[in-house]
């Protein structure tokens, strides 16, 4: 059937929820990694009920035609990005809170609501959905949903696998499956809602989702920010307060390339040279005692530590971090990327950074939420040198990030801890599942789409 065969019965179907403007269906090429899809999408489907999702999925799999389905597109690692050939299936308009019950400490979403959106709405219930990503202003649940999101306080309060208990998935051929359970306890069968976490799209479409919620939490949180004379420094310090056996509700770590940027972006005085920075939030009823304890931990490893005197104090300093990412584009164009190690290996994991800047003569600015050791190292360079390079990056900096990834499988970690494979990293794939376990996943994905219509070349593809 021809492309325009599949978009006549598209709008036969689904009227004015089918959007084939050039404009839009260009910025459904790319995500927020400046990954571009080669081509363009044939169609763009709004999707506003169950009912647009199956009907879109019915049609792609009577013609064989590719689905790829988005959210607000905010993802780093080119998972949503469509293509030539490929229907669009938007789901960012299906945002409503369908159920929420405080004294069940669940709720019932679409999957367009925002993160931050959705926390709001909780709120005057005295309730919170734990994850936290960076990114919670502007990404979906349903995004957060498809890669495993996690953020800044999933160190105390989980990632997305620990605070969802069911998903609605539509199938490749338009089916409805309702996976999950609104019990507390729940080990019937095999596990499809952990299986689904994560699967960025290969398995189907989630169309709703069942999430455990939390009670707002007692009390005044605490921050405080401790600068080091190095990162590997501050990454020491960091693990000495895990070892010490305290939980902060977020432990943040920025080196001395991205804390200049971010002063610098916000025109505040600059840092002195080579300082890197632990920013640290306590909350709950003993957060007093558990920032002041914190505080002697990392001043014993070195740290000049001062603890916020006021909310303003303390909303700057997240501001700080949360700013990381706009001063990074300040530099230059920049390959985000995504590690995790265990928590005793950071040290170590910024020595292999600084050995990868030494031997590719590149800078690589680099946060991390040190709670749980997950790095987002950020390759810098001119875009131009990349333009005829594969996916826009330059050759160098591939095999820079390739060292990164198996520098972080050699200590025991892995190559994302919550951006998801997509299209960056579906290459090194494999060398962390290994041949058997990477087939037996691919083969996993096929019974759930046997025609392979589903997000295809995104992470099983070579």
């Amino acid at each position: 059937m021809s492309r325009s065969d599949v978009v006549a019965r598209l709008f036969a179907a689904l009227g004015d929820r089918v959007d084939v403007d050039p404009g839009e269906l260009d910025a459904a090429r790319a995500d927020k990694s400046g990954q571009a899809a080669a081509g363009t999408p044939l169609a763009i489907v709004h999707a506003a009920s169950v009912e647009d999702v199956q009907e879109t999925l019915r049609i792609a799999s009577a013609t064989g035609t590719p689905v790829v389905t988005r959210g607000a597109g905010t993802g780093l690692a080119g998972g949503a990005n469509a293509g030539s050939g490929e229907i669009v299936l938007s789901v960012r308009q299906m945002d409503r809170i369908l159920e929420v019950r405080p004294d069940d400490l669940l709720a019932v979403v679409e999957p367009g609501i925002l993160n931050a959106d959705l926390s709001r709405a909780l709120a005057p219930h005295g309730l919170w959905w734990a994850p936290d990503p960076a990114s919670r202003e502007i990404a979906t649940v349903g995004g957060n949903i498809a890669t495993g999101a996690g953020g800044l306080l999933c160190a105390k309060y989980g990632v997305v696998r620990d605070a969802v208990l069911g998903v609605d998935l539509v199938l490749a051929d338009g089916r409805l499956l309702r996976l999950g359970h609104r019990s507390v306890k729940g080990v019937t069968g095999l596990d499809l809602t952990s299986l689904v976490i994560g699967s960025e799209g290969t398995l189907g479409v989630v169309v709703g989702a069942t999430l455990k919620l939390r009670r707002l939490i007692p009390g005044e949180a605490r921050t405080l920010a401790a600068t080091f004379p190095s990162v590997r420094a501050a990454a020491e310090g960091a693990t000495a307060v895990t070892a010490a056996g305290l939980q902060p509700a977020i432990m943040e770590l920025m080196d001395a390339t991205s804390l200049a940027a971010v002063h610098a972006l916000l025109q505040l005085p600059a840092p002195e040279p080579g300082l890197a920075q632990l920013t640290v939030q306590t909350d709950g009823p003993a957060a007093s005692a558990e920032a002041e304890a914190i505080a002697d931990v990392l001043r014993a490893g070195g740290g000049t530590v001062r603890l916020a005197e006021d909310d303003a104090e303390a909303e700057l300093l997240w501001r700080i971090r949360r700013s990381m990412h706009p001063a990074i584009e300040t530099l230059g164009t920049t390959l985000i990327e995504d590690v995790s190690v265990p928590r005793s290996a950071l040290p170590a994991m910024f020595d292999e950074i600084a050995r990868i800047e030494r031997e590719f003569d590149l800078v690589i600015p680099t946060v991390c939420h040190a709670g749980d050791g997950n790095l987002h190292p950020n390759f810098v360079y001119d875009a131009a040198a990349g333009a005829d390079a594969r996916d826009g990056v330059p050759d160098v900096i591939w095999a820079a990030a390739a060292e990164l990834f198996h520098a972080a499988l050699r200590l025991g970690g892995t190559l994302t801890g919550e951006h998801g494979v997509g299209v960056l990293k579906r290459r090194w794939l494999v060398d962390e599942l290994g041949e058997d376990q990477w087939e037996l996943q691919r083969q996993i994905a096929r019974v759930f789409d046997p025609a392979g219509i589903m997000n295809p070349g995104k992470v099983f593809t070579r």
